[in-house]
């Protein structure tokens, strides 16, 4: 019996809608982590992208527990001198919704070209409206 290995080309892609609203942020993303990288289907293989296309709305009701919307920070360095930049959560769900959901998922995919390639099948939208009805997507109800 020889081990089955997954190419491209053959992977079917399916397109899926999860509701933000009132789930915790680390646990969406990493189940919308795990269907982007494609562990959910049987074909899964490391090398090779076998995931599907995820859409994320009502970002900006996703939610924090604990005092993390006070203590936890974002932060960026431009690698020029005096190019450090911190955020507090609580600011970056106001200003930028789409954002929180995008670093914590970003984060839980490999890093490299792949986990770009992944990255890219992420699409996360504010609101309760978004633009890709032609796709036909499935409504996706995560336990969590």
């Amino acid at each position: 019996m020889k081990t089955f290995m997954a190419k491209a080309e053959q992977v079917e892609r399916k397109w899926y809608i999860v509701d933000a609203e009132g789930k915790p942020l680390g646990r969406l993303a990493s189940q919308i982590a795990s269907i982007l990288r494609g562990k959910n289907k049987p074909i899964y293989t490391p090398h090779c992208d076998t995931g599907d296309h995820v859409i994320v709305l009502n970002a900006a009701k996703v939610v924090l527990t604990g005092k993390k919307l006070e203590q936890k920070t974002h932060k960026t360095h431009s690698q020029h001198p005096g190019g450090f930049k911190e955020i507090k959560y609580r600011h970056l769900l106001e200003k930028y919704p789409e954002r929180a959901i995008e670093l914590a998922v970003k984060g839980m995919l490999p890093k490299n070209s792949l986990g770009r390639q992944m990255f890219r099948k992420l699409k996360v939208y504010a609101g309760s409206e978004h633009v890709n009805q032609a796709q036909k997507p499935e409504v996706l109800d995560l336990d969590i």
